[in-house]
Formats: structure tokens, C-alpha cells, sequence
């Protein structure tokens, strides 16, 4: 049985705090918190809800042997499907430069092509491409050569799922999970309600058959942050989104910034300003090491003069409101859902009308894409909430607190088994599956 939702609200809001600095800071010899066996589980949950649990297997120094045992199980099943993604690329770009397809592996694909993480570092839900809308069909009939099939299509991107497989229910990462793929044909996200379309300034000047690389860390870091913008507007921020803009900040200099305002953009990047703003908050004391030795300090990783120029064109409430939010706040670490989440991203009143009459009446589009999820999501699946009409779920929502699924779903699982007992990081042997989130 859960234990009262309100100490869980407060333990998930402690523990994911307590990650954050743990992991920005990777200081040797921090103290080991004081915590509960419940606090211990849900700060679990919190790093498998942060895809942090494997960076932590390397930076947090905590001694408590069940913590640092289901870390480690969780680095070795990251570095496991790390290996199945690789893979799995190869055979894309093989299958692309047969067919003259240029395609790029977007986030997390890139961001371990440029070595900023080692296998089994950084854990990869699904792999995202992009492709030129014209080339579209041709990508979708290379994933079906692959044994994919399609699962379903939201405005952002169509998915694809393996013909054979199945998702691992559970905790955490899993080797065995299947690997999805996210295909778009545009790079944008709705803030909450107008689209920011970053596309041209993603896709190569002079692409060639194959996977091919972001034109520019720029670009690149460009896209980082409007997905990290999305996921703060959508309170489904996760830490590993703001350790991916830090790591990737070490490696720009003052022009690389430049790319954010290029002739590519039809309006000032306003929206990275709340990322970049927690990036700071975290990171400002961060003296670390890359993968390849080189000592850097994130102190200076983001130009001041970056800060400045982006503050000038953030809307004035977002502005204020982004100078006090932490990563609780913004994350699935918030356990209560919010009827009106993001609509301080309205950048007019008109806007901000749009998304209430839009969380009033939703489109049968949103209607559609709410469907797939039940469908597809393992964490929505039997849960009465997600069943009920649209006009029940918003009197309830202004009525009475009411938890986040996919919140309650990794907490549920955090309070079972965390690691198979037999299992040992020396030999990876399991005679049991580690469930995955």
C-alpha cells in the first residue's frame, strides 16, 4: 500500500532536490542523507523518473549499499541497450545510403557521437530522427524493412515501434525493452499554444545519404533547449535535459551561441531563457571533467551576454516566473497535475484565452493523441482516471488534488524489489528481469 500521498509529495520534492545537486555539483565526500528506506525508494524513483540513475552510478558517492547496487544495475542495463542502439543505427545509415535518404539522429544520438557521454551513461528511450517531409515515405518504407511498424502519430512525430516486443513493466531501464523510433519531419514545440518551428536551422546545409551530423553544436544546442523549453512548459522537465544543455555548453564558444539568433530564425529564441535559467540555478558550482580529461568549470559555460540578450526578449511573466522555479516545480516530481500547466508561456492575453478554451474544449485532435497514449503508454494502462470524460477530469482537477500517473507509476514500482537479489554489477548475471519504467 502507498504511504500518504502528501509525504510522498514531500519526499519526492527532497530527494529530487538532493539528486540535482548530487549529480551538478559531483563533489567527492558529500554527505550520505539521512534518509528513510521510503525517502531511499522514492529518490529511485526520482532518478529513474530523471534518467539520471546511471550518471549517478558514476558521480554520486552516498554510501548506502542498496542505492548504490540498483545504480549499478542500472548503468549495466543502459550500457546493454546502449549497445543494441548502435546497432541499430548502423543499420539505418546502411539502409538510408542505399536508398539516397539523408536523415539525422537527433538529442541523445548526438550528443554520444560527440563523446559527451560513455556507453551506458545516458539512457535513450527511443531514438528520434528527422527527415525533409518529401522524404517521409521513403524513411517510413526503410523502418518497415527493419521490422518496425507504426504505432502511432502526434503533431511533433510519428512513432514506431519493433513487430516483435513488448514493453518490460517495472522500474527503470530494462536491456530488453524495445527501442522505438520517433520519426519527424519537423523540429517544433507548441509554447503552450503557437508552435516555435527551429527545422531549417537543424537540418544539414549540404546533407548526403546516410545519418548525418547537426550542421553546428549550435544547432544542436539550439535543439536541446526548445525540447527542454516543451518539457518545462509541460511540467515533464527531467534532469538529464538540463545536464545535457551543461555538458554541451563546455564545448561552445561565444559564436556557437550566435546560431540561437541566425537568419534561420523567424523570432528570438525568448524560449530558452527558463532553461538556461535552471541550468544556472544547478550548475552554477559545477567544477567537473569531460569524458576526455579536460577540467572545465559551468560557471562560464553560458556567456553573460547570452543571459542578457535572451532576458530582452523573454515575455515579462515568464521572465519573473523563471527566476524563482526549480527543477521539482517544473519535473514529474510535482505530484499534483495543474489544470493550467504552461499557460504562463502565452506570450499575449489573446493566447493565453486560446489555451483555456483549448483545456476547455480540447480538439479532436488532442482527443486523438490522448487516446494513443492510453493505448500505448504502459503507465496509463488500467488507471481509472485516464478513462473518465474530459468534463469529470477538469471538475476534478478544480476540485481536489490529483496525482500524476506516470508519477504514481515509478513510485509504485520504487517501493518493490529495486534490484534482483542475485544480481551482481561484476558479472551482470540475472536469473530475474530488472523491470524497466
Amino acid at each position: 500500500m502507498l504511504p500518504p500521498l502528501k509525504i510522498v509529495k514531500a519526499g519526492l520534492r527532497r530527494t529530487t532536490e538532493a539528486l540535482a545537486v548530487e549529480l551538478a555539483r559531483a563533489q567527492p565526500g558529500s554527505t550520505t542523507p539521512a534518509w528513510s528506506d521510503l525517502e531511499w525508494r522514492l529518490a529511485s524513483a526520482a532518478a529513474v523518473a530523471h534518467g539520471v540513475s546511471p550518471l549517478l552510478c558514476k558521480f554520486s558517492t552516498w554510501q548506502n549499499p542498496e542505492w548504490k547496487l540498483f545504480l549499478a544495475s542500472q548503468r549495466e542495463h543502459v550500457a546493454h541497450r546502449h549497445r543494441r542502439i548502435v546497432a541499430l543505427l548502423k543499420r539505418i545509415d546502411a539502409g538510408a545510403r542505399a536508398a539516397g535518404l539523408a536523415i539525422v539522429p537527433l538529442k541523445g544520438s548526438a550528443l554520444h557521437a560527440l563523446g559527451l557521454y560513455a556507453p551506458g551513461d545516458r539512457p535513450m528511450a527511443d531514438i528520434d530522427l528527422l527527415v525533409r517531409e518529401h522524404d517521409a515515405g521513403p524513411a517510413i518504407k526503410l523502418l518497415q524493412e527493419l521490422d518496425y511498424v507504426e504505432s502511432f502519430a502526434q503533431w511533433k512525430h510519428r512513432v514506431f515501434k519493433p513487430a516483435n516486443g513488448a514493453p518490460v513493466a517495472g522500474l527503470g531501464e530494462h536491456r530488453d525493452a524495445p527501442v522505438n523510433i520517433e520519426l519527424h519531419t519537423r523540429i517544433q514545440e507548441r509554447l503552450p499554444i503557437s508552435a516555435v518551428d527551429i527545422t531549417e536551422r537543424i537540418y544539414p546545409r549540404e546533407p548526403r545519404p546516410g545519418l548525418n551530423d547537426y550542421p553546428s553544436t549550435g544547432a544542436l544546442m539550439s535543439h536541446l533547449l526548445l525540447h527542454t523549453a516543451g518539457n518545462i512548459c509541460g511540467r515533464s522537465l527531467r534532469l538529464l535535459h538540463l545536464h545535457d544543455i551543461s555538458l554541451l555548453a563546455t564545448r561552445m564558444v561565444a559564436s556557437d551561441w550566435d546560431v540561437l539568433w541566425d537568419e534561420h530564425a523567424a523570432d528570438s529564441p525568448w524560449w530558452a531563457l527558463p532553461p538556461l535559467r535552471l541550468v544556472a540555478r544547478y550548475y552554477t558550482h559545477y567544477d567537473g571533467t569531460h569524458y576526455d580529461g579536460t577540467r572545465y568549470d559551468s560557471r562560464n559555460a553560458v556567456p553573460a551576454a547570452v543571459f542578457d540578450r535572451i532576458e530582452r526578449d523573454c515575455p515579462p511573466l515568464l521572465r519573473t516566473m523563471s527566476r524563482r522555479q526549480t527543477l521539482t516545480q517544473v519535473s514529474c516530481s510535482e505530484l499534483w497535475l495543474h489544470a493550467l500547466s504552461g499557460i504562463e508561456w502565452s506570450r499575449s492575453v489573446r493566447e493565453a484565452g486560446r489555451y483555456i478554451r483549448n483545456r476547455v474544449r480540447p480538439s479532436k485532435q488532442a482527443i486523438q493523441e490522448r487516446a494513443d497514449m492510453v493505448r500505448t503508454q504502459l503507465w496509463l494502462q488500467d488507471q481509472s482516471w485516464v478513462t473518465l470524460n474530459h468534463g469529470r477530469r477538469m471538475l476534478t482537477l478544480l476540485t481536489r488534488p490529483v496525482p500524476r500517473m506516470d508519477t504514481m507509476y515509478v513510485v509504485r514500482a520504487a517501493l518493490g524489489p529495486l534490484v534482483p537479489r542475485n544480481w551482481t554489477p561484476t558479472t551482470g548475471h540475472q536469473a530475474a528481469s530488472l523491470p524497466a519504467r
